[in-house]
């Protein structure tokens, strides 16, 4: 007999279409939640809610948002504060990241990457959370990554911030009922480096969404605020906090995420 908790009750997941948003939508779906899930793209949004539908028999709604835009953010909002329609776990996957220095990428680039790794995570969550407070249970996953650990530049700023505010919202909310995680993942085999035009690499390194989602949930349902899938990267961030600042501004030459 399985170990896992059953799960119940619907779940939000940003960035739902590809990679670790879809995992996550797939993982959770085959243990029984119902789904919302966010993305830009409504027709491909269809096709993995229709495919989701039909292999796990769950309920899946389809909110099509591009986070970037304020009022199309306010649409997610508002779903997760209808109290008559709740939404038990938040999951703040959507990302990217940009392919050069800062003073290289456009300042509304930099804009547009700041509105979705940290207002979208912190507008969002207000908006769940408020809810979670009211019912006395639920939970939110925020997506961060390892970057959040090195000095690389404005996306691990970004991320730093979502590991400190999960923390400080575990901290804040865990006597309520609610649990708070940071997913921390390393390199994941994703769409994620294509779209920054970057080519994505291969070694031990890189993680299957799979394992990394598998890891993350388990993680969560242990209350854990900080997840770092796998033992090589718990190693690299440990071993990260004794590396100098500049040698370990190297590392900004390597991929994201």
């Amino acid at each position: 007999m399985s170990s896992q908790p059953a799960r119940q009750g619907t779940a939000l997941i940003t960035g739902a279409t590809a990679g670790i948003g879809h995992e996550f939508a797939r993982q959770l779906a085959a243990e029984g939640r119902d789904l919302v899930l966010v993305a830009r793209t409504t027709e491909r949004l269809n096709q993995v809610a229709a495919a989701l539908t039909e292999e796990y028999a769950v309920h899946v709604e389809v909110l099509s948002a591009d986070l970037t835009d304020r009022a199309q953010l306010a649409l997610v909002e508002q779903r997760l504060s209808d109290p008559s329609r709740p939404v038990d776990l938040l999951v703040n996957n959507a990302g990217f990241g940009l392919k050069h220095r800062f003073l290289v990428n456009d300042v509304e680039d930099e804009q547009q990457m700041l509105d979705i790794l940290v207002t979208a995570v912190l507008r969002l969550s207000h908006a769940a959370l408020k809810q979670m407070v009211v019912r006395g249970s639920g939970g939110v996953i925020n997506v961060s990554s390892v970057a959040a650990f090195l000095p690389r530049g404005s996306y691990s700023a970004a991320k730093a911030w979502v590991n400190s505010f999960s923390r400080w919202a575990a901290n804040e909310y865990a006597p309520k009922g609610i649990t708070v995680t940071a997913v921390c993942p390393g390199f994941v085999k994703t769409e994620f480096h294509e779209r920054m035009q970057v080519k994505r690499g291969t070694g031990f390194l890189w993680l299957e969404p799979e394992r990394l989602v598998r890891e993350a949930l388990q993680d969560y349902d242990e209350g854990k605020v900080i997840s770092i899938p796998t033992r090589r990267y718990r190693t690299i961030v440990r071993v990260s906090r004794l590396v100098p600042t500049g040698l370990a501004q190297r590392a900004q030459r390597i991929g994201r995420r």
